[in-house]
């Protein structure tokens, strides 16, 4: 059996994995994230010692924060680009592990990559178009379609979409240094606690925070339910750690369609379609090590 290298490559922390999928992950380290020279090196002693235990490792796939660039005709193919994460700017993230670590190399988005745990693994185990969303310290999307990631011009930023804003009943400016009141600058977790003046995780069921914070969310549901006409909805990171919020952004997702979407799956079965994720925690890193399958040519 081929052994992987996974790296789950974000904002806040580094998740590094040595495996071949869920049932069989040798081992696993989580890290800060500082700055990109301590931070890529720390990922490359992780698998030198690991090769030293378990043997090479056939490939490795990073799913990494963004945005980035994942075609690979591009001069800057595997950078980090226009991050606003301070020392992160056009740093070559897939040239520097190559440099240690000389094996194939798979490259996406954090999101896209989940995307492709879930499909290999979690909740959308037999779907060919879905989408992957994660609303945390940021929001960002990965869509499969037809079976395979999109990355189009670059790669989708559903977190970026425009929403209406109410300024009478929320006159937040929104987070983001680049748009101010989109979806992520809304709604994402440094939004709820720089609005409300505490962490999501410590506000009660009844905070008048979740029912805006799902308002927001459902406006972008529905708006990536008419682009993409996704079969299933994943919704992970840490703001949606509260179980409570997706009766909610079920709700109202489904108000805002208005029946116009005539599929059961919307009408009739919600719950089935707005969903967390099957691996839990784990989608980004064990999406990690599908990229690293594809890499190596073991998986299409």
């Amino acid at each position: 059996m081929d052994l992987y290298g996974g790296i789950e490559a974000g904002g806040t922390k580094f998740v590094c994995t040595v495996g071949s999928g869920p049932q069989d992950i040798r081992a696993t380290i989580k890290y800060p994230t500082t700055q990109p020279q301590e931070t890529i090196q720390a990922a490359v002693e992780f698998f030198q010692s690991q090769q030293q235990i378990h043997g090479p490792l056939a490939a490795i796939g990073v799913a990494a924060f963004g945005p980035l660039d994942p075609h690979r005709d591009s001069p800057t193919y595997g950078y980090i680009t226009s991050t606003p994460k301070p020392g992160w700017k056009n740093v070559d993230l897939v040239g520097a592990l190559q440099k240690a670590l000389p094996v194939p190399i798979g490259f996406d988005t954090d999101v896209n990559g989940a995307a492709l745990g879930e499909m290999r693994w979690g909740a959308a185990q037999g779907l060919d178009t879905f989408i992957y969303l994660t609303i945390g310290t940021g929001i960002g999307g990965g869509a499969v379609v037809d079976g395979r990631a999109l990355h189009g011009l670059l790669h989708p930023e559903m977190g970026h979409i425009r929403l209406p804003h109410d300024w009478q009943a929320d006159p937040f400016p929104g987070g983001c240094p680049y748009h101010g009141d989109c979806l992520e600058g809304m709604a994402n977790g440094p939004a709820i606690e720089k609005r409300w003046g505490q962490r999501a995780e410590t506000m009660q069921v009844d905070h008048p925070a979740w029912e805006l914070e799902a308002g927001y969310l459902s406006y972008g549901l529905a708006s990536l339910v008419c682009a993409f006409s996704p079969q299933r909805i994943i919704m992970g990171g840490g703001v949606m750690q509260q179980a409570h919020l997706f009766p909610m952004v079920r709700q109202k997702t489904q108000a805002l369609l208005n029946g116009y979407v005539q599929a059961p799956q919307v009408l009739e079965d919600i719950d089935q379609y707005i969903v967390p994720p099957g691996l839990g925690s784990q989608s980004g890193m064990l999406g990690a090590i599908v990229l690293a399958e594809q890499a190596a040519g073991r998986q299409g």
